[in-house]
């Protein structure tokens, strides 16, 4: 969407920083109000979410997308210092597709007098996952989302399914907390050739790059196989991450839509996540269990946009 659809707010995207220009600038904001969080270093996925956020706001609403990248989710083996940060980039992404307010807060600003005394705990589908590999990353990305709905005030919030588990907490926390936003699921934009769109590509280098592929492989072999069941879709799953030896699956899980335990028959969700050279990388897709993919609904129906050139490889896991 280009920015001259923005209708309320002028040609102009407003930037603010501090707690206070937020409030100013979201008094004045047309409603409904939709949210795109993100921690920066946007690209064609982050994109979509603006572009839905926009569609679903209408002509008389707005769009807010946050900027920050939040020190209580990153684990204690992650350097925080080195997560690419692209402001200008971003900024222009957000103008081109017609965000009216970007929200760039400092540390400080979300967290004032330093690390919250009161979190969210996210339960026990928080310690499973990615909380198994990452034991503190939801309780710090609940309790941000949370400080996000109090001070924004949003009429709706947009995250990417490529973060499933992330999402499905986010809407229990929704329900379990009565927040009554409506939470919406935005799905995964790829590359051409399947990969996930993820801030942390940029840190693989060519090869790292190619071998990153399992991964979506392996979930287009298990979405294939829907219609032997539960045990079909990962037996392929699992045949693919072989032919990867240099590869480990993290986890590859079958599990229900809310990620309950996987059901015999019926719409269901595979998961995985892998360590691929400096990057971890995650990724899941839906799968209908006893019944053959139609065209329709194929793996490849995902959004996709076109491969860029290889970026240079960096040191970073975030």
């Amino acid at each position: 969407m280009n920015s001259q659809n923005r209708p309320k707010l002028g040609s102009l995207m407003i930037v603010v920083h501090s707690r206070a220009e937020l409030a100013a600038t979201r008094s004045d904001l047309p409603t409904p109000l939709g949210l795109v969080a993100t921690l920066g270093a946007l690209h064609a996925g982050h994109a979509s979410l603006i572009d839905v956020a926009r569609q679903a706001n209408g002509a008389l609403g707005s769009v807010l997308v946050t900027i920050f990248v939040n020190p209580t989710q990153v684990g204690t083996n992650e350097d925080l210092s080195t997560y690419p940060r692209t402001l200008d980039a971003d900024l222009a992404l957000c103008d081109a597709h017609g965000a009216d307010v970007i929200w760039v807060p400092s540390v400080e600003d979300i967290y004032p007098g330093g690390p919250s005394q009161t979190s969210v705990v996210p339960g026990p589908l928080g310690a499973e996952l990615e909380g198994g590999e990452r034991p503190t990353h939801f309780a710090g990305v609940l309790t941000v989302v949370a400080k996000f709905f109090a001070l924004i005030r949003p009429d709706s919030a947009f995250f990417g399914e490529k973060d499933y588990q992330q999402l499905t907490l986010i809407r229990r926390m929704n329900v379990d907390l009565g927040l009554g936003l409506a939470i919406v699921g935005v799905e995964t934009v790829r590359e051409a050739d399947g990969l996930a769109l993820s801030s942390r590509n940029v840190y693989l280098g060519s090869d790292d790059r190619q071998r990153a592929l399992v991964l979506s492989r392996a979930l287009r072999a298990g979405q294939a196989a829907a219609a032997g069941g539960p045990t079909a879709v990962l037996d392929a799953a699992q045949a693919v991450y072989a032919t990867e030896p240099t590869i480990t699956a993290d986890y590859l899980e079958l599990r229900a839509v809310d990620l309950g335990p996987a059901p015999t028959a019926g719409a269901a969700r595979l998961l995985t996540a892998a360590q691929v050279g400096p990057a971890r990388l995650i990724d899941n897709v839906a799968i209908e269990l006893g019944r053959s993919p139609s065209l329709a609904r194929r793996f490849n129906s995902t959004r996709q946009v076109a491969r860029p050139a290889p970026p240079v490889a960096a040191g970073s896991k975030e």
